[in-house]
């Protein structure tokens, strides 16, 4: 019988390593929320291999003590919590002091840190969870992580990691997201000596989903902001034509924490539901709020999941900010006759300025002290002149390592992508304080297509291919689709009266008689009373049988069997709690099929009181299933093909 043994210290923190470091974007998620719970204002990341072979972490943050250094890679020894009651009310992005261990597990790791007040600082080498060296070093405050060789002694975890370009995808990923969790700290990725990625950290947001996601996504989007006794949440949502076939496009941030969550992904997309198509996902970035004590994040050692204490309250809450920040813009499609090749164009080049007009964050502090020797020798040499040069002749300039490129504007100008900045993000702090503001003009909201007001000046062309109607209105080109329209004010009726309880039942003869298997006659029991509310009457008619007597009056000529053949084939896949939403699927359904189809003429004034029943709406842009129902194309892009403007 084998024996019970404790295993090494060494063997345990292998083990270990294996929760909390899965690959380097896992090394670069720690000692980057290290840096930010330190107070830095500045982060460097720095890659080459995808961060397989190196990943250099600089930050401009408090710093360690040196006494300190050698108990941060121990297991379990922290800075951010002392007893388990502060597990409750934990603030810091990191607490477990699990992560320094870890990784010091796995790789060959270099610690550079000094605090403000030490004249000095210190490096440390620890290899393998061994210590290999510790010496005083002369360094600028904050702290520098050098990580080499991930999983040098642990071949079998290397042997499953991702080709370099695919880890590098993931490092890019992350370092984005944290850029948008904290917009008030300078983020600056380079990856195999070529900068990615430099946020200026002056806490703009907008700026920040810019220079990330670029121009298409950040002039489309939506600001939301709510709070209540509970909760706050501020930031971000695309307009329902930024939608993705996946949830990558889906950012929130709890406490400043980049998470995963059901429940608020689940939030979103009700609030989207019926503004875009299904199986698409909205574009957001929300920071929420949430006080320490009604949260768990001690879940799991990636601390990529959180549970909530009242995930209901959050659910309305959020669902109902959400709606009402789309309801309260005109969401009609703007359409560009830009060719592809040109739209694909000059989204590279936006990314090539985006880049270059990145304002300056540290660099590894390897490179300023070798910049700093260099002068030194300068100064000492018995070549260099020894006079002061005036300062107004001669300009200091920063020196400009390697890996940044000197970017330097003519005085008097300004580079046009950072004039295209100002007007979409507003004038830069900095800049404000040095120039005269002007006064401030009260910016004049354009009409509305479906504005009661605006109905006056609708210029109706006529009716395309019998499917669409040619709406001119304020310089823009409007295309209506009847097919969508009418389903969405079919769908509003209908939804309008079940709330209502407007429903009529019209007596059938014969009966519908249905054949039932015993899965949907326990579901046709359990949810009869849905159908009841639509104008249903349904009686047991004998074994499987069920005859229906009564369907809803304004089925719109509707086949009634198949419609409850319909619902219980959905109800399969539904809890009780859901059975309101399907229902509304289902009604949607509904309308669909009885609106005004495609290449089926209709008449003026039948389109004029189609367009007289979307102004009552409270979403007139899109159908029931998330189409738009509305697109608009300017003067100026059709003047752009026929060459009159350049």
């Amino acid at each position: 019988m084998p024996k019970i043994e404790i295993l090494d210290q060494q063997t345990i923190d292998k083990i270990a390593a294996g929760e909390v470091i899965e690959r380097p974007s896992s090394v670069v998620k720690e000692l980057v929320e290290n840096a930010i719970d330190a107070k830095a204002s500045a982060i460097t990341v720095e890659i080459k291999e995808g961060g397989i072979s190196f990943i250099r972490i600089t930050d401009n943050g408090c710093g360690m003590e040196a006494e300190q250094v050698p108990l941060a890679f121990l297991r379990h020894s922290t800075s951010k919590i002392r007893n388990v009651e502060d597990l409750l009310t934990v603030s810091s992005l990191g607490f477990r002091g699990e992560a320094l261990s870890s990784i010091a597990a796995v790789a060959q790791v270099e610690l550079i840190t000094k605090t403000v007040s030490d004249f000095s600082g210190v490096r440390y080498v620890i290899e393998g969870g061994k210590e290999k060296s510790s010496e005083e070093i002369g360094a600028p405050e904050g702290t520098t992580f050098l990580v080499r060789n991930l999983f040098y002694n642990t071949p079998a975890r290397k042997k499953f990691l991702k080709t370099p370009q695919t880890e590098a995808g993931y490092i890019g990923d992350l370092v984005e997201r944290l850029a948008l969790s904290h917009p008030e700290i300078s983020f600056k990725l380079i990856v195999n000596n070529q900068p990615k990625l430099h946020t200026s950290g002056n806490s703009n947001l907008k700026e920040v989903i810019y220079h990330i996601y670029g121009r298409d996504i950040a002039a489309n989007l939506i600001e939301v902001q709510g709070e209540n006794e509970c909760f706050s949440i501020q930031g971000f949502i695309g307009k329902p034509l930024i939608s993705r076939g996946n949830r990558n496009f889906e950012n929130y941030f709890i406490n400043g924490r980049y998470i995963k969550s059901g429940l608020i992904a689940k939030c979103i997309e009700e609030g989207y539901k019926s503004f875009v198509m299904q199986h698409k996902y909205p574009f957001t970035v929300l920071h929420i709020s949430i006080n320490g004590s009604l949260l768990d994040v001690n879940v799991h050692p990636t601390k990529m999941e959180l549970r909530f204490s009242n995930g209901e309250e959050i659910y309305q809450f959020l669902t109902q900010l959400i709606r009402e920040a789309i309801n309260r813009n005109e969401l009609v499609y703007q359409v560009s006759l830009e060719r592809e090749q040109e739209e694909k164009a000059r989204h590279k080049q936006e990314k090539k300025e985006r880049m270059g007009s990145g304002r300056k964050a540290p660099e590894p502090f390897e490179a300023k002290r070798l910049q700093a020797v260099k002068q030194s020798i300068r100064k000492d040499s018995p070549y260099e002149p020894k006079y002061e040069k005036p300062a107004a002749d001669f300009p200091q300039t920063e020196p400009v390592s390697q890996t940044e490129p000197a970017l330097q504007e003519p005085s008097g100008q300004m580079a046009p992508e950072l004039a295209a900045e100002e007007i979409m993000f507003g004038p830069s702090p900095h800049k404000t304080a040095a120039q005269p503001k002007p006064p401030a003009e009260t910016k004049k909201q354009p009409p509305k297509l479906l504005e009661e007001a605006s109905r006056k000046a609708h210029k109706i062309i006529g009716q395309l291919f019998d499917t669409y109607w040619l709406v001119e209105f304020d310089s823009q080109l409007y295309i209506i689709d009847q097919h969508a329209a009418h389903e969405k004010v079919l769908y509003e009726r209908t939804l309008a009266a079940l709330k209502q309880k407007e429903f009529t039942s019209q007596v059938i003869y014969p009966p519908i008689l249905l054949t039932l298997n015993m899965q949907e006659e326990s579901l046709l029991k359990k949810y009869m009373p849905y159908f009841q509310k639509l104008g249903y009457e349904i009686e047991h008619f004998g074994g499987k049988e069920y005859s229906v007597t009564a369907v809803p009056g304004n089925l719109f000529g509707l086949n009634g069997q198949e419609l409850v053949i319909e619902i219980l084939d959905s109800l399969a896949d539904f809890h009780g709690r859901e059975t309101p939403q399907m229902i509304t699927e289902k009604i949607a359904s509904m309308s669909c099929k009885a609106a005004v189809k495609g290449n089926q003429s209709i008449s003026r004034p039948e389109v004029e009181a189609l367009i007289g029943e979307l102004l009552t709406l409270e979403n007139p842009y899109h159908c029931p299933h998330g189409r738009p129902t509305i697109i608009s194309m300017t003067k100026y892009e059709l003047e752009k093909k026929f060459k009159r403007v350049l």
